[in-house]
C-alpha cells in the first residue's frame, strides 16, 4: 500500500503538465515576476538554497545562471515535472540536485538550508497541507534562515478578483481560498516564522501574484 500523498499537477491534470511553461509565458509577465522573486530572495555565493516545488526548474536555472556559486537544490512531489526540469537544465548544460518526496516529510535533516524559495505552489495545497509544508520548511531552515514565497494573494482590485476566478475553477476553491482571502502571512506566522510580510505584488492576467518574506 502506497503512503504517498495525493497531489495536484501544475495545471491540475497530468496530461497538461508539458504545457506548463507555455501557460506561464501566456498568462504571466514571466521575466518580471521571476526576476523580482529572485531579487527578494537575494541569493549569495556559498548559501544553500532549497526551492520547494521547483516545477520545470525555471527559477533554479535563472538563479544558477545569475550566480553559479549558490548551492541550489529542489524538492517536488511530481515525477513528471521532475523529468521536464531535468530536460530544461540539460539544455542549459548543467544539472542541479532535484529530489522527490512523499508529500509529508522533507528528505533533509534539520537546519539544512540558509534560504527556502517557493513559487506558485501553496495555492495547490489545502490548509492542513499548507501548514504541514510550512512546518517542514521551518524545520530545514537554519536559525535566522529566510523564506520567500511567491504565490496568488489577496486581489488588489475588483478586476484582479474577477480574473482569479479562472485559477479557482482550474485549481479548486478549497485550496485557493486562503490565498485569495489574504491568509498566507497568518499561516506562515502560525508555523513559527517571525517578521512575516507581504513585501510586494504584481498584477497579472490571472490575479495578484504576491511576494511573502519571513525569517526563522
Amino acid at each position: 500500500m502506497s503512503t504517498k500523498k495525493e497531489y495536484t499537477p501544475a495545471l491540475a491534470f497530468d496530461y497538461l503538465t508539458r504545457f506548463y511553461d507555455l501557460a506561464v509565458k501566456i498568462t504571466m509577465p514571466e521575466n518580471k515576476f521571476r526576476t523580482r522573486l529572485i531579487d527578494w530572495l537575494a541569493p549569495k555565493s556559498g548559501e544553500t538554497i532549497l526551492e520547494f516545488g521547483y516545477g520545470t526548474a525555471q527559477n533554479l536555472i535563472k538563479i544558477h545562471r545569475q550566480n553559479p556559486n549558490v548551492k541550489l537544490s529542489g524538492l517536488d512531489i511530481d515525477p513528471k515535472v521532475k523529468a521536464i526540469a531535468i530536460k530544461n537544465m540539460t539544455k542549459q548544460g548543467f544539472i542541479l540536485p532535484l529530489d522527490l518526496y512523499d508529500g509529508k516529510t522533507f528528505p533533509y535533516p534539520d537546519q539544512s538550508f540558509d534560504k527556502v524559495l517557493s513559487s506558485l505552489v501553496f495555492h495547490h495545497l489545502d490548509r492542513g497541507t499548507k501548514a504541514l509544508c510550512l512546518k517542514e520548511i521551518y524545520r530545514v531552515l537554519r536559525p535566522s534562515g529566510q523564506l520567500v514565497i511567491g504565490d496568488w494573494g489577496k486581489p488588489k482590485s475588483k478586476l484582479m478578483r474577477l480574473l482569479f476566478y479562472l485559477v479557482q475553477l482550474i485549481d479548486g476553491f478549497k485550496t485557493t481560498s486562503d490565498n485569495v482571502n489574504g491568509l498566507m502571512p497568518w499561516l506562515i506566522g502560525q508555523a513559527g516564522f517571525k517578521q512575516v510580510t507581504e513585501a510586494d505584488y504584481i498584477n497579472t492576467k490571472l490575479g495578484s501574484y504576491c511576494y511573502y518574506q519571513a525569517e526563522k
